[in-house]
């Protein structure tokens, strides 16, 4: 029998910045459900991060930021004949942005010392300049990838 067809919900954008990708953002910042926290956080790091990074448009540091991090490829583990394999495979879009993401704020979540905005901000414009904990962990995700090229045809 085949699975059921997993129905993508659209997102509405958010009210500040009228961005989807913010939205989306919020809700990978939020924990317990708690989202006007998380909105806070998100639209407190984005106005840090246009003092800081003195651009008009955060959203577009943001962007850039989530571009830098987005894995074009990653390895998933395939058993072949009694023997576990870390194949490469390339990242379907909506995975890159959600890794992308979830990379982002768990480096900012990593971080000690700050309120969470300015973590989070912090990161962002790191990430932006191609620096920082995501991009380091995206370089890690393709070195393993090179790494495992030879089973690259067990992928299918």
């Amino acid at each position: 029998m085949r699975r059921k067809i997993n129905i993508k919900r659209e997102l509405k954008p958010d009210a500040v910045y009228n961005s989807v990708k913010v939205s989306k953002f919020v809700n990978y910042v939020m924990q317990e459900g708690k989202k006007n926290i998380a909105r806070n956080v998100v639209y407190d790091c984005l106005n840090t991060i246009k003092e800081q990074a003195k651009v008009e448009n955060p959203i577009e540091v943001l962007e850039t930021a989530l571009r830098n991090t987005a894995p074009a490829v990653e390895v998933r583990s395939r058993r072949v004949g009694g023997a576990n394999y870390q194949v490469p495979r390339e990242v379907r879009p909506e995975r890159r942005q959600a890794m992308s993401m979830k990379w982002i704020i768990e480096a900012a979540r990593g971080k000690k010392g700050k309120p969470m905005h300015m973590k989070l901000a912090d990161e962002i414009i790191a990430a932006s300049k191609n620096e920082g904990e995501a991009v380091k962990k995206r370089e890690n995700v393709h070195k393993m990838a090179e790494a495992n090229k030879a089973f690259a045809h067990f992928a299918w």
